[in-house]
This record gives C-alpha cells, sequence and structure tokens, in this order.
C-alpha cells in the first residue's frame, strides 16, 4: 500500500522520524521539506488529492494539533480524515469510518506514540456493514 505523507513545519520533525520508521512501506513524501513556516491547507490538499486519485493507498497529514490538517483533509469527498491521539482511536477509525488520512499532532504525541498509532492504524480493517450504511449517509 502506498502512504502518501505530508506536514507543515511544526509536523516536519515527526514525518522525517516516521520515513525512517516505515522504510519498509512504499512511502511518498509530499513535503515541507524543513521547519520554515508554510501553510498546512497546502500539504493537505496534495495528499489528499493523491489519495482520491490512488483508491488503494492512504495518507499521515501531522501538524501541531492535527486540527488544522484533519479539517482541510476532511473538505475533500472521499476522504475520512481522523485526528488520532491513540492506538484505541486508530483502530476505531479504521473499524467504524474507514479512515483513508490518519492527522496526528506532533506537539501532542512523541514519536514512539505516533508509530504505535501508524501501526495499528496500517493493521487494522474496516468493518463495513452497519459502519457502511453510515459514511454512505455522510456522502449524501
Amino acid at each position: 500500500m502506498k502512504i502518501y505523507l505530508a506536514s507543515d513545519h511544526a509536523g516536519f520533525e515527526l514525518k522525517e522520524k516516521l520515513k525512517e520508521a516505515f522504510k519498509d512501506h512504499e512511502i511518498i513524501d509530499l513535503g515541507t521539506n524543513s521547519v520554515d513556516s508554510v501553510d498546512y491547507p497546502d500539504y493537505a490538499k496534495a495528499a489528499c488529492q493523491s489519495v482520491l486519485k490512488d483508491t488503494d493507498s492512504r495518507a499521515i497529514l501531522i501538524c501541531g494539533s492535527g486540527v488544522g490538517m484533519s479539517i482541510a483533509a476532511n473538505r475533500f469527498k472521499g476522504i475520512q480524515a481522523a485526528l488520532v491521539m491513540n492506538t484505541e482511536i486508530a483502530a476505531l477509525s479504521r473499524k467504524h469510518n474507514n479512515s483513508n488520512v490518519l492527522a496526528l499532532a506532533a506537539r501532542f504525541i512523541n514519536t514512539n506514540e505516533a508509530i504505535e498509532i501508524v501501526k495499528t492504524w496500517l493493521q487494522t480493517d474496516f468493518e463495513g456493514a452497519r459502519h457502511q450504511n453510515r459514511l454512505n449517509k455522510i456522502d449524501s
């Protein structure tokens, strides 16, 4: 599975650590490439458009709080972005919401927590059934 990875300046260092931790996956780094200030919506847009074109892929977006990235991502029909702070929420975001975009808060979780969240999120499948009916209501 292809994983699009993007961050703003606040998430840059965590993005780089996740790239290293998941180097056995197909990671496409969409930037940013430094801690210089940038606008997070530009990076959310690039990642979401990539996921919408490549429906077997997912994206991980990182900013300081995760909120801006998750709001920007959820503006795209077909994107289910989840702001996740622990592994339990990561699993539920996949099982119940079929999240295809993971938003992380670089200022509120450490690298080890982020790695465990990503592992859980990547390994958890969508349960479908009644949950799909709910997603259909969102998209209608």
